[in-house]
């Protein structure tokens, strides 16, 4: 494994920061380090929130210094404005899009509406070696929450011209 870092955003649900959290620490337990340029709450220091015109300009921001997007699915991952936001961004400026389920998924959370048009793995909690591979460019089987393949969402006719 390579012991270089990579710049990446974590795209999550607001109440799921324990879980960015544990999954920097587990990073950096594998001797791994990333600079995560998503909102971090718990750097927080402002109590007004921002207009959204503010907020897209600061994700377009953030996302352009990043490598990857890695998604964080949790079991309301999926209703959230701003994540899906953030992956169509990511998407719009050709950055590699991944999902990795939070620990203790249930087999049914839901992907984002835009990750299902633009993400591209997904893994499971454990698989942190395979999600270090991914942003290093290996290419790895979706799976589901509990780590198990994952039939594709879409059946892709590929032909020959």
């Amino acid at each position: 494994m390579s012991k270089k870092g990579n710049n990446v955003f974590i795209s999550h649900y607001g109440k799921d920061d324990d879980k960015v959290q544990r999954l920097k620490e587990r990073f950096a337990e594998k001797g791994y380090s990333v600079r995560n340029y998503s909102v971090d709450s718990t750097k927080h220091t402002r109590k007004k929130r921002p207009s959204d015109a503010v907020i897209k300009r600061f994700l377009r921001r953030q996302i352009s210094w990043a490598g990857a997007l890695i998604c964080l699915i949790g079991p309301r991952t999926h209703t959230r404005k701003w994540v899906n936001e953030e992956i169509k961004e990511a998407h719009r400026q050709g950055k590699k899009i991944i999902g990795i389920y939070t620990h203790g998924n249930k087999e049914d959370a839901e992907l984002p509406r835009e990750f299902k048009k633009y993400g591209g793995a997904t893994i499971g909690w454990n698989s942190l070696d395979k999600l270090i591979d991914i942003i290093n460019g290996k290419l790895i089987p979706n799976e589901n929450p509990s780590g198990d393949p994952r039939s594709p969402l879409y059946i892709v006719a590929k032909i020959n011209c």
